[in-house]
């Protein structure tokens, strides 16, 4: 296992993606508990949140967990935070992070950054990163790149080696990690499998549906814009979906049911049809209706399990473990 895992005190090279508010601090200590790496999204959390989330991670964990940040949206105040209770790993994504390198080098934590093309990977090998993960076009959720995981991961591990490249994008099993391996990756970052670990904040009905969903049902487009524009993104298709699909596809604000308010948050706040937010345990309404992300990995996914029983069948894809 590459240097820079150990360091992190992983058993596994396995990294569990931030897949936003549906990564819970239970997730996140489960799958560090098995031996890989869980991470925590803090983009869109205020302090108060965060803090909980920091604070339920010290009970429940004494392993090293990671803190991502999108780029997209401020993240200074939420990045300072997570250095400050000495988050092991930092990960980047949607923008270059290597302006945060000074401080997160100076908390002593490890840092890595998101891409999604060979030239992105280059420069962030330049900036001094410990870690590229090449996240290729099956991936679920935001999708940086164009280029699928087969064709991209050699590619990215060829341009920064010696640098650990760890691949993303559409493994949901064992067999994705040994492609992956195979490609010349160190480790592998999986989101859609955890979906249905047993500790995920996933609200019933959109993990129902990951459940059900086959591969070719996760598209990628650019339908759920509202609170972040232009970024495109993989989700299920749903009722939203096809509406808008069938209308011909209609740049906002001419698309079906664009003012219309479709769940709420716990604080009785509302989500409107094509906001990006994804539905988690505490709302309410027609989830069905909104960003149901999932990646083409998604069929691969047929049961609820422990996130210990995801960790422990994904690493029997690592070529030293396998048989």
């Amino acid at each position: 296992m590459h240097p820079v895992f150990l360091r992190l005190g992983m058993t596994l090279p396995i990294l569990q993606a931030p897949i936003g508010s549906m990564a819970s601090p239970e997730l996140a200590a489960a799958v560090c508990e098995a031996g890989g790496l869980g991470q925590l999204s803090f983009t869109w959390k205020n302090a108060g949140q965060q803090e909980s989330d920091m604070e339920k991670m010290r009970l429940l964990t004494k392993r090293n967990w990671g803190a991502n940040f999108v780029l997209d949206f401020p993240v200074e105040e939420q990045l300072a935070r997570a250095l400050d209770r000495g988050v092991g790993l930092v990960s980047f994504f949607w923008g270059d992070g290597s302006e945060h390198l000074p401080s997160i080098t100076l908390a002593g934590a490890v840092s890595a950054q998101v891409v999604g093309t060979v030239d992105e990977a280059r420069r962030a090998a330049d900036a001094g990163f410990d870690i590229v993960v090449a996240q290729g076009a099956e991936a679920g959720g935001h999708v940086r790149g164009t280029m699928g995981t087969l064709a991209l991961v050699p590619q990215v591990v060829d341009a920064v080696s010696p640098l650990p490249v760890v691949a993303a994008g559409g493994i949901a099993d064992r067999r994705g990690v040994a492609a992956a391996f195979a490609l010349g990756a160190a480790g592998v970052w999986v989101g859609t499998r955890f979906l249905a670990a047993r500790e995920a904040d996933v609200h019933p009905v959109y993990r129902d549906e990951v459940l059900r969903a086959t591969g070719d049902r996760a598209i990628r487009c650019e339908a759920f814009d509202i609170g972040w524009p232009a970024a495109p993104h993989r989700v299920l298709v749903n009722s939203t979906v096809r509406a808008w699909t069938n209308a011909g596809r209609p740049r906002a604000p001419h698309r079906p049911g664009e003012a219309q308010q479709v769940a709420l948050r716990p604080d009785g706040s509302g989500i409107s049809r094509y906001h990006f937010a994804a539905p988690h345990s505490g709302m309410s309404g027609d989830v069905e209706a909104m960003a149901l992300y999932a990646g083409e990995g998604v069929g691969l996914v047929r049961e609820v399990e422990p996130a210990a029983t995801i960790v422990a069948d994904l690493a029997r894809g690592i070529p030293e473990l396998a048989g």
